[in-house]
This record gives structure tokens, C-alpha cells and sequence, in this order.
């Protein structure tokens, strides 16, 4: 999406901030996902978590993928979306009665498992339904994805999966839970992963961890690698499309899978971070000692990674052609973190310019709150506007 795709007339009319979605970008990642997998025994599930806006979901589901949930109601919400039941793929270290008895109601795919507790939990709750609950065990792999440290899920240290050496333990265990029966291996090693080099190690965890469930026995339908694949937040308009190509085939270079074993993917930032725009109207400039500040009226309720992560978003001043300059770009909330990004190259910029934070199509709109009693941001689709 670039910025001559903006339709800056009819944004001036409409209320911001607001989130904007090109549905036609959104088609394009879908279609560079579905080339990748053709005629391979690939299988995708959308990560609801990245963003469960109703058009988007309505949009990835009647292409084909899958469903990555991590609750009941995103469980819920993807039904209720278009997505199979038998398609879905439930994750979460502190799943709930309530919520486990939803997914067993609707037959979803496979829970994945990450603790003996869960385990129990699940096989009472399929007992009193006279139902076999489907589960892949989440293994910690204890390899390191290289992203920031919120967002690193699979070291020794997370309070994710099951630790390797456990796995005894698991097994042992499982071998009593008659209404459970074990499908897969499910492995998740963070988000936003640039270097790919991470996904090649979690091959070799994978491919030696089949080797030692075979020499018990224990032969598994499926693997199931998560996610994690990063997109460009640096230059949006250069890399709109995450690197699918690379990605896929690491796994299918590198992932010894054995016959009639199919490998499945939660991709959730690599589908929809870059159709997504948040767009603000600047409503102060303010001079300061230092640093001049543009003041706008997005703030971290309506995009909290920069304050939580400290994470980059490629701003654009939709409105100016004038020279660049450095600018502390700020919301309105008041808190010092409510702070876009600091020291920023952009356009000079003037009271009532409108702005578009990049690649906020994930994380965005699905981690709005609304501290200071702020308004939820509307959304708004490039096919509807």
C-alpha cells in the first residue's frame, strides 16, 4: 500500500482516528500465501490474535485457512466468521472450563496442550461429553526466535509449552486420560521473527523430537509450527508482502515430515500488519526547548506497541509535500509512553495534516482500549469507502 492509494479527499470528511484496511493488499498476501503452499501438504490457520476485525476474518476464511484461537470467543468469532470448526487449532497456556467446553461442543481440530494440568482438565470435561478430544502436545523447543523479549515464546525460560525433559512425565501420563487421543506436536517460538535462520533451528528440534517419539511408538498426524514470520516496519511501501517464499521453504527443505503427515501454520502479523493503516489528524504542533512535538489524536488506546514494545511504525504525512523534518510524534493520553516515536523524519507538518501509521493491521485495532474513556476507532475498507 502506498501513499498514492490513500484516498485522501474522503478522508477529511470522516471522524478520526480511524483504521484503514486495502482489502486489495489483503487479497494479494492471501494469494502469495496460497502459491507458497500449493501442492504441498501445508496447512494455515489464521492467528486470530492479531486482529479479529469481523470483513477481515470474513475475507481469510472464505479463502480457505484455518483458525488459530487463544480463547473461547475467538473460537466463537471464527464460526461465527465462516471458518470450520474442524479447522480450528486452540492454543493458550490458561485455557478455562468454559472455554475448553466450547471447543469440544464444535469439534475443532486440535487442542494444543501445554501442561499436564491442561491435560487432565481437558480429558474430565471430553469424559462427561462422551467425547474423544483431539490434542497436539505444545513443546518448548528452548530455541531463541531473536525478537524482543515480550514476544519471545519458546526458551526454557517462557511460561510457554512443555519442557522437553517433561516429556516422560507427559507421556506416562497420557497413556491415562482415555478420552484424549494425540494428533500432533505443536511449537510456537515467538513473533515477528526477521531471521529466518530461528525457524531452521526449530526444524532440527522437530525433526529430532519425531525421531524419539517413533522409538516409543507414537506416531503423529500432524506438526504444527506456529507462527512468528516478521514483517518490513521500515519500509512498508518497498516490502508490502512478508517473505513467504523463504519462509515455506525453510520448512519444506529443512522439516523431515514423515508420509501422510501434514504441516500446519498460525500466521497472523505476515497476513494482515501491512493492509492496516491507523489514521490521525495532527491537532497541536508544539515547540519545545529541544525537539519540536507533533501532537495527534491517535494515541497508544488506538496502537499501544510503540509503549508496549517500543516498537517502530512507519509514519507518513498524507497532506504535505514540504521538506522532512525531525518531529517527536505524540497521542494524547496522559502518559509519557503515549509516544509514536521519537526524532522522525517526515514532512513539515501543520495543524489538521493527516498522518497513516503503517502496518498497524495487526496489533492494533485488536489491542484498542479505552483508558481516559476514549472512543474505539472506527474502521474503515478501501472497497467501501
Amino acid at each position: 500500500m502506498t501513499i498514492d492509494k490513500f484516498p485522501i479527499n474522503k478522508f477529511y470528511s470522516l471522524e478520526t482516528p480511524f483504521y484503514y484496511y486495502d482489502i486489495g493488499l489483503l487479497t494479494q498476501t492471501i494469494k502469495a500465501i496460497q502459491a507458497e503452499i500449493k501442492d504441498k501438504p501445508f496447512y494455515v490457520h489464521y492467528a486470530l490474535k492479531a486482529n479479529s476485525n469481523t470483513r477481515l476474518l470474513q475475507e481469510i476464511s472464505k479463502q480457505g485457512f484455518g483458525a488459530d484461537c487463544v480463547s473461547g470467543n475467538e473460537i466463537i468469532k471464527a464460526i461465527e466468521s465462516g471458518f470450520d470448526p474442524q479447522s480450528i487449532a486452540f492454543a493458550g497456556v490458561g485455557k478455562t472450563d468454559k472455554e475448553i467446553e466450547i471447543a469440544l461442543d464444535n469439534d475443532i481440530f486440535s487442542f494444543n496442550v501445554e501442561s499436564i494440568p491442561e491435560m487432565q482438565a481437558i480429558d474430565a470435561l471430553a469424559k462427561t461429553k462422551n467425547k474423544k478430544a483431539k490434542i497436539a502436545l505444545r513443546i518448548n523447543p528452548n530455541v531463541d526466535a531473536h525478537t524482543h523479549r515480550y514476544i519471545t515464546t519458546g526458551l526454557n525460560e517462557n511460561k510457554f509449552g512443555i519442557e522437553e525433559e517433561n516429556l516422560p512425565q507427559v507421556l506416562d501420563m497420557l497413556s491415562t486420560l482415555t478420552s484424549l487421543q494425540l494428533v500432533g506436536l505443536h511449537f510456537h517460538i515467538g513473533s515477528q521473527i526477521t531471521e529466518l535462520s530461528s525457524f531452521k533451528n526449530l526444524c532440527s528440534k522437530i525433526n529430532e523430537l519425531q525421531t524419539q517419539f517413533e522409538t516409543k511408538g507414537i506416531y503423529l498426524e500432524h506438526i504444527n509450527v506456529g507462527g512468528g514470520l516478521g514483517v518490513d516496519y521500515e519500509d512498508p511501501n518497498k516490502y508490502p508482502i512478508a517473505n513467504f517464499s523463504e519462509y515455506f521453504k525453510l520448512f519444506a527443505n529443512y522439516l523431515e515430515l514423515r508420509s501422510e503427515q501434514t504441516l500446519h501454520f498460525e500466521l497472523g502479523r505476515s497476513v494482515v500488519a501491512q493492509c492496516g493503516s491507523l489514521i490521525s489528524r495532527v491537532t497541536y504542533l508544539k515547540e519545545g526547548i529541544k525537539k519540536n512535538f507533533v501532537i495527534i489524536d491517535a494515541g497508544m488506546t488506538d496502537l499501544i506497541r510503540p509503549a508496549l514494545y517500543q516498537a517502530f511504525h512507519y509514519i507518513e504525512n498524507l497532506t504535505s509535500d514540504e521538506e522532512r523534518c525531525p518531529y517527536d510524534i505524540v497521542g494524547p493520553i496522559c502518559e509519557s509512553s503515549d509516544t509514536f516515536v521519537k526524532n522522525f523524519m517526515i514532512n513539515k507538518t501543520k495543524r489538521g495534516d493527516i498522518l497513516a501509521i503503517r502496518s498497524a493491521g495487526a496489533y492494533g485495532e485488536v489491542m484498542a482500549s479505552q483508558y481516559n474513556c476514549r472512543e474505539f476507532a472506527k474502521s474503515y475498507f478501501s472497497d467501501t469507502i
